[in-house]
Formats: structure tokens, sequence, C-alpha cells
């Protein structure tokens, strides 16, 4: 892994998909080598989205929740408040690794983290994400244009889990859900994010030293 210069870290607290989806878009279009990486730290009102690969049949009983059809890889998931997304705009030529790198570098900051917390936790074989007694726990999804990502990872924490039982989540009839709220009801999204946002800057190649904290 190369050294990778510096990293932003973006807190943007509640923000509208769509919104956010263009904008992600938008940054990976115009970036050059001399862009920082960023990382995007939000939560999303009640939204479905459905990846490239998304087949309507996963959709099982949707009622005042919207569908959006978007570009990254996977199935259909969901997005609600008290779930912490972390979007990872990053160039993996710069840090010299392959997309199977970052997704890696994904899981186990999550699962590292878990385990931190006392929660053991496990990735899954041809299965992107996290998982908890073989309940997913956390999500992940990519899209990559020019050796460049966008989309990223989502970690339940404290949320309504009841809208997941309107789809097979990330494709998988009878896939059962949970969150941190139900295994360490003490700790919080904002303890979470920090503690997340270090594992994972760490794993992929950046120190305290690199790191740039903004705002919006």
């Amino acid at each position: 892994m190369k050294t990778p210069g510096k990293l932003i870290i973006r807190d943007l607290g509640l923000q509208d998909y769509k919104t956010i989806w263009q904008a992600m878009q938008d940054f990976t279009a115009k970036r050059d080598e001399t862009t920082a990486d960023e990382l995007w730290c939000l939560e999303h009102p009640p939204v479905f989205t459905m990846g490239l690969n998304g087949k309507k049949s996963h959709l099982l009983n949707i009622q005042n929740i919207p569908v959006i059809d978007i570009d990254r890889g996977g199935q259909v998931t969901y997005h609600g408040p008290g779930q912490l997304v972390i979007y990872t705009l990053i160039d993996l030529k710069r840090l010299n690794i392959g997309v199977k790198d970052l997704v890696n570098a994904i899981e186990q900051s999550i699962i590292q983290l878990l385990e931190k917390y006392g929660i053991n936790a496990q990735g899954k074989e041809n299965a992107p994400g996290v998982y908890v007694n073989n309940a997913k726990i956390a999500a992940l999804g990519l899209r990559i244009k020019r050796n460049k990502s966008y989309h990223g990872l989502s970690l339940n924490i404290n949320m309504d889990l009841s809208p997941f039982e309107q789809i097979n989540p990330c494709g998988y009839e009878g896939l059962a859900v949970t969150q941190i709220k139900e295994l360490k009801p003490e700790l919080n999204l904002k303890h979470i994010k920090a503690d997340l946002i270090s594992q994972l800057s760490q794993l992929l190649g950046y120190n305290e030293d690199s790191i740039i904290y903004k705002d919006q």
C-alpha cells in the first residue's frame, strides 16, 4: 500500500439520499490524482436502494418508503435514521489496492470495531457484509469508476429495523438483521462513528496526522 496523503472526514448529519448520491457521482467525476480521499459520515431518512443487479422480486411488501434504483453493486437494502452510513471516496490506484482489498478493509474495520465492544462478528464468503450470530449488522456496496470508489457501508446502530421485513435484505430470503443497540445498548452513534472512522482509516493506511475533519 502506498503513502495515501490526506484523508478528509466529512460529518454530514441527516441527508437526503438522492442529493448525496448525486454529490458522490459529481465528486468522483471531477476528482484527479491530486484530490484527497474522503469519508462521508451520515444518516438517511427512510429509503430502500436497489443495486444494479437488483431483482424486484426481493421487494416483498413495500409501504410508504421510497425505492431508488442506484448504481452500486448488490441487491436491495434499507437506510434509515439510527444507521451509520460511511461513503468511501477512495483512489484505489493511489493506494495500490484492488476492489477486494477495499471490501476486506471495510469488513475488517467493522469486525474489529465490534470485537473492541465485545461483540463477535464475522464476514461471509460470497455475501458481503458483517454478521453477528448469522444476523446481518452491516452491509456494503461499492461503485468503481476509473479506479475511484464511491458508495460504501452501513452499520445498524439504533434504528427501527421493521422496514427490513418489507424486503429480502441484500437479496437473501429470511435473512435476519440486528443492530448494536440490541447487543450493547450503552453505546451511542457518535461514539461508534469516531471508533469506526479510526479503524477504517488505519486499515486504508492513514495515520491520525493525515486526517482532516470537516463538518460539511
